[in-house]
């Protein structure tokens, strides 16, 4: 049995049901601009209802998707339009400085990946970033990424605890909190340190990190007294 009229108004776009005559009797009636038909050989009122409602949903979220679409397309060619601005001088030194000191971070050997960290740890092969991601999210090691890959220093694994991450460290990154990036972290504990007598943080983070976290807590007091 064919279903009776129906019509759904969302957003300017309407729906109806019913036998080809009742749907032809109030097509007549409508001033729209534009039809779609679909027709059902077979179906009952609850299928055609359900169909036409969901026809209704569907409509504006296709009209949206395609004003979007236009848009991108429109920001495309705007773009395409528009001639590349060059950097200025004194960005393209500070962007080769920045490469030129993480390439001699990167190259000083101290750092690995999560997957030698399992190696010499001992942890399970199956999925190695495990625990080196969950000692980076606890704050207790930081990791610089290079590529889409994780690098994490050497200098802060203890042999003595097979390989975990200096008790230090910790406390380090907590004295410096949010003033220094991973990129920022790394270059501190490879630099000589006045405060450390000419010795890098890193070198001394082992052994002495009470010196360490002292030097850290005076790089900060004097940032914020500079």
């Amino acid at each position: 049995m064919a279903a009776p009229d129906k019509t759904i108004e969302l957003s300017g776009i309407g729906t109806l049901s019913g036998t080809p005559e009742q749907v032809r009797t109030r097509l007549s009636r409508l001033h729209a601009e534009r039809v779609i038909a679909l027709t059902l050989e077979h179906g009952n009122e609850a299928a055609v209802r359900a169909l036409t409602e969901t026809v209704a949903n569907l409509a504006p979220l296709v009209r949206t998707i395609l004003e979007r679409r236009q848009d991108e397309a429109l920001h495309s060619i705007i773009e395409a339009l528009v001639p590349e601005v060059p950097l200025p001088r004194h960005k393209l030194i500070e962007a080769r400085m920045t490469a030129e000191a993480r390439k001699a971070v990167l190259e000083s050997g101290d750092w690995l990946t999560a997957a030698q960290i399992a190696e010499i740890a001992g942890f399970s092969a199956s999925n190695p970033s495990a625990q080196p991601n969950k000692w980076k999210r606890d704050r207790q090691i930081f990791a610089v990424r290079h590529r889409g890959v994780d690098y994490f220093p050497s200098y802060a694994l203890d042999p003595s605890t097979d390989y975990r991450p200096a008790k230090g460290l910790a406390r380090v990154l907590a004295v410096f909190g949010e003033r220094k990036d991973d990129w920022g972290l790394a270059y501190w504990f490879a630099s000589v340190n006045s405060f450390l007598g000419g010795k890098r943080p890193q070198d001394l983070l082992i052994d002495q990190p009470a010196r360490v976290v002292a030097a850290a807590q005076d790089e900060v007091a004097g940032v914020l007294h500079g």
